[in-house]
């Protein structure tokens, strides 16, 4: 015969275990999502910079790029080496630069509520 008393310890032992071992995985899924690694947002005001800073670069050396092989170009068509090519670099550095401008003028008076002139005008 099987005494009821130890029955009786043997599922209070059982759920006492059951209660540690749930306390023990809540406590590890706690640690594991505060050590994950923290990713880069991809959105908000971080995405927002980011896309204006590369859309900047590229536009400026884009301008450069362009500028210097027209120059490169006319150079090689009128014999005029490197006289067109300084010139027409000078002059998409010039572009590049405006390119700049407009895009932080029209940047800081979109941050200001202002009613500034229409983009790319």
């Amino acid at each position: 015969m099987t005494d009821p008393r130890k029955e009786e310890d043997d599922a209070a032992l059982q759920a006492r275990l059951a209660r540690l071992n749930e306390a023990l995985r809540a406590q590890e899924e706690r640690r594991a999502a505060e050590s994950a690694p923290k990713a880069l947002p991809t959105g908000g005001a971080f995405g927002k910079a980011f896309s204006a800073g590369l859309n900047v670069f590229s536009e400026f050396v884009a301008a450069v790029i362009v500028g210097a092989f027209i120059g490169w170009q006319a150079d090689a068509w009128l014999g005029t080496k490197p006289w067109l090519l300084v010139l027409f670099m000078a002059l998409g550095t010039a572009a590049g630069f405006w390119n700049v401008f407009r895009y932080a003028a029209r940047s800081n008076a979109g941050a200001s509520g202002s009613n500034g002139p229409p983009p790319g005008g």
